[in-house]
């Protein structure tokens, strides 16, 4: 049996609230001390983020602009700007384009993409942010 009329809507609140005090100056309801604030995990970097990374690094190496590369790569130089700030997520047809009008192969951009990657995770492990392995259940899987 409900304590309210059937016509009236019930409001539950989604954060709890202190109660007003009940005659005698209690409260009803205990209170829960404030939890700390919880600091984020960091953020993995995002395959994007590090491909474009690598496009805008090879290409200032060679000191080359965005138009001649985007024309090289037979693409439009905002998008290759877009890609090389990790704002867009591209085909393999793209990426290898690209990699090409820098002289590189699909493997080679895909290679230092991922070493660059690994460096990522060795950072993290060498400041303690994370642990080499997962575990599940007891069971110590390599990460």
């Amino acid at each position: 049996m409900t304590t309210h009329a059937p016509n009236e809507a019930r409001v539950i609140p989604l954060r709890t609230q202190p109660s007003p005090p009940v005659s005698g100056g209690v409260n009803r309801a205990p209170q829960r001390p404030a939890e700390a604030p919880r600091t984020p995990a960091p953020r993995e970097p995002l395959w994007r983020d590090l491909v474009g990374d690598v496009l805008r690094r090879e290409r200032l190496a060679q000191e080359r602009t965005l138009k001649d590369v985007a024309e090289a790569a037979r693409i439009s130089m905002p998008y290759l700007s877009e890609l090389e700030r990790g704002r867009k997520e591209a085909s393999s047809e793209v990426l290898a384009a690209a990699a090409q009008a820098l002289g590189l192969g699909l493997a080679d951009l895909l290679s230092r993409t991922q070493d660059q990657l690994a460096r990522h995770t060795r950072s993290r492990l060498a400041r303690g942010r994370t642990s080499p392995t997962a575990r599940y259940d007891g069971l110590c899987l390599a990460a």
